[in-house]
């Protein structure tokens, strides 16, 4: 039978598609069966990996374990950031020495910086996550006490919580065994300025005072006027007392206060420059020995308890019966007792 060509060309097409389309399917076929080859080869790497590592609890505890590795490490940059946030309210910036007009020499008063590294060790320690668990660095004041040479004291800082009841002895043995036993009643230490004379007299008196933990002033030998007596005599003063005190109690005071509060800036600068000695006059006197009726000497000086305040009294019968509410006052207000030298030290103290 013969075919037209139209015929003959439509088959001999036909054909051709049907062989590249067996070509094609070939193509594919082999396509995925590399694919297949290579997933099972991977899924053999996984497992091989898997075996050697351990178990697949183990796998799924070291992805937990890291899990909250990351949770906890996140929450420590969190309560960082909360650190460095309380930081900025909780520094406080160092208060230099000063002369004031009125009050001359002013002690100055460190600052502080919250260490940051070491409040947040603190507190993941603790557990307790509170301003009251931060940590400070002091920074001290640049210009200090000493820089500021010669002049008399009256105060310490107006920021320090500190006050002292400084007690002048010349007389009034008999009332001295009741102060002390206050004093220790409230475990408070404080200053006494000794007359050189009356520790020569009362040695074992001084040495009691010396031995309850007290510090020890100058308060010259003979208890006269340093403001109407001349240099020699100044000297003599000062120097006559520091012998005693230093053959009698094995100390040599750095504070002098001035019989009376009289004194004149020849005499604070021999003080300071021969004897190494500060001058300490009083913020807050009690006038004791005029013999006022202890409330009303009470009521007087609770009007001037603050922070950096000198008290000044004496060992009579008014301050042996007031003294033990000016202490209870003074404690209830925040302030801590302390003797001169501690209440003038720029050393910060940080109530609770």
């Amino acid at each position: 039978m013969l075919l037209s060509p139209l015929t003959s060309s439509y088959i001999g097409q036909k054909g051709l598609d049907e062989h590249r389309y067996e070509r094609e399917r070939d193509d594919v076929m082999k396509l995925r069966a590399r694919r297949l080859v290579a997933f099972a080869g991977v899924w053999c790497i996984l497992l091989v990996m898997l075996v050697n590592v351990g178990p697949v609890d183990q796998y799924v505890s070291v992805m937990k374990n890291e899990s909250v590795l990351l949770k906890a490490m996140s929450d420590e940059d969190s309560l960082k950031r909360q650190v460095e946030e309380w930081k900025k309210s909780y520094d406080r910036p160092p208060i230099d020495a000063k002369l004031d007009p009125i009050w001359k020499a002013i002690p100055g008063y460190s600052g502080r910086s919250v260490d940051v590294d070491a409040s947040l060790a603190r507190m993941l320690e603790s557990g307790l996550i509170s301003p009251d668990q931060l940590v400070y660095k002091e920074i001290p004041p640049k210009v200090s006490l000493e820089d500021l040479g010669a002049h008399p004291i009256y105060r310490g800082n107006p920021q320090k919580p500190a006050i002292s009841f400084m007690v002048n002895v010349a007389w009034g043995n008999e009332y001295l065994p009741s102060i002390l036993d206050t004093f220790d009643k409230y475990k408070v230490k404080t200053t006494f300025f000794l007359d050189g004379s009356w520790v020569n007299k009362y040695p074992d008196l001084a040495k009691q005072i010396f031995d309850r933990g007290h510090e020890i002033g100058n308060h010259a030998y003979s208890h006269p006027d340093m403001s109407r007596i001349g240099e020699q005599r100044v000297r003599q003063e000062l120097g006559k007392t520091q012998e005693v005190i230093e053959r009698t109690l094995g100390v040599k005071p750095r504070l002098f206060a001035p019989p009376s509060g009289a004194f004149t800036q020849e005499v604070v600068e021999i003080a300071q420059r021969e004897f190494q000695m500060k001058t300490i006059l009083w913020t807050a006197d009690t006038v004791d020995w005029r013999r006022p009726p202890v409330v009303e000497m009470v009521q007087r000086v609770k009007g001037k308890l603050g922070n950096g305040v000198l008290i000044l009294m004496h060992p009579t019968s008014a301050s042996e019966k007031g003294l033990e509410a000016l202490l209870k006052e003074a404690i209830s207000r925040g302030l801590m007792p302390a003797t001169v030298s501690e209440v003038l030290s720029s050393k910060r103290i940080d109530r609770p």
